[in-house]
């Protein structure tokens, strides 16, 4: 059966059949859905690199960073992201809180840094209890980080004198709270961190397992977990990790750093602190400061 209508119907099956298919010329080019899905596979420092290839890539990655970031640390870094969470910027805190965390009486303590970790700005960061333990494990864990290659070597950690702060220690002191406070404004350098600080736990709990004189207890940890890139062995029971490493001296010692988390026997798993923790001490200090106005004396 001819007709017109037939005609024009196989005509354009005939078209539609030699139509050429399209060609990908770069990466853009796929899916939203699938370029996601792969770019979410990748490691952290892997995507910072991205970022830099072209302005395309660049202008991708920074307008889905957020959603780029937490896919990565949900699946590489769950445990990590619960020991070492943000501190608060001051900005996000209510601004009737203001006058508590920035009350002079309180900020003594923070002209008292450790020598491996500059104190938080008081004027830029929540100074609550929960927000400067936070600030404080992030930058040590990019500072264990840095020292990782003279731990390896087996060279002498540099020791600095009590009272004494060399330039070389203020410059990697200042660069580190750099990089933690890039990550509060770019959820990516706070996957790097994470990623960093997993390296380190890796490297450090394989050290000490070379150690065959440390006999301490220790992460079980596979040559699987090893090259898996993720931090699920972690959740595994082993020995407590929330010691502060007061001192670089401390770091020969160090092999799981993971604050804020300790181990239930009873239920077999660890415990984590709660997210919330921080708008409770943060509520609890403006209480405290009330008190003080209304115990100090009018002026007359």
């Amino acid at each position: 059966l001819y007709s017109r209508r037939t005609e024009r119907l196989r005509k354009k099956q005939i078209k539609k059949r030699n139509r050429p298919l399209p060609e990908f010329r770069n990466i853009l080019d796929l899916p939203y859905e699938l370029l996601m899905e792969i770019l979410s596979l990748v490691y952290p420092g892997d995507l910072v690199r991205l970022s830099r290839a072209n302005k395309a890539l660049r202008e991708f990655i920074t307008q889905e960073e957020h959603a780029l970031a937490r896919n990565i640390i949900q699946w590489r870094y769950p445990c990590l992201e619960k020991c070492f969470r943000l501190p608060v910027p001051l900005e996000e805190v209510d601004p009737d809180f203001h006058p508590a965390l920035q009350n002079p009486e309180r900020h003594g303590f923070l002209r008292r840094p450790y020598q491996h970790v500059m104190s938080p700005d008081p004027n830029i960061l929540c100074t609550c209890l929960t927000c400067q333990l936070r600030w404080n494990s992030l930058c040590l864990a990019v500072d264990f980080a840095h020292f990782q290659g003279h731990l390896d070597r087996g060279d002498p950690m540099p020791m600095i004198p009590r009272g004494r702060n060399p330039t070389w220690n203020q410059k990697l002191v200042k660069a580190n709270a750099e990089v933690v406070a890039k990550a509060l404004r770019e959820p990516t350098w706070y996957a790097c961190i994470l990623e960093a600080h997993l390296n380190s736990t890796v490297r450090s709990i394989k050290r000490h397992s070379e150690n065959k004189g440390n006999r301490r207890r220790r992460f079980r940890m596979t040559k699987e977990d090893e090259q898996a890139g993720t931090d699920l062995f972690l959740e595994r029971s082993g020995p407590p990790t929330v010691d502060f490493p007061f001192h670089r001296d401390n770091y020969y010692m160090l092999e799981a750093y993971l604050p804020n988390r300790g181990w239930n026997g009873d239920e077999g798993r660890w415990m984590y602190m709660d997210a919330n923790q921080h708008d409770r001490d943060v509520a609890m200090l403006a209480r405290w400061y009330q008190r003080q106005k209304e115990n100090t004396p009018a002026d007359t």
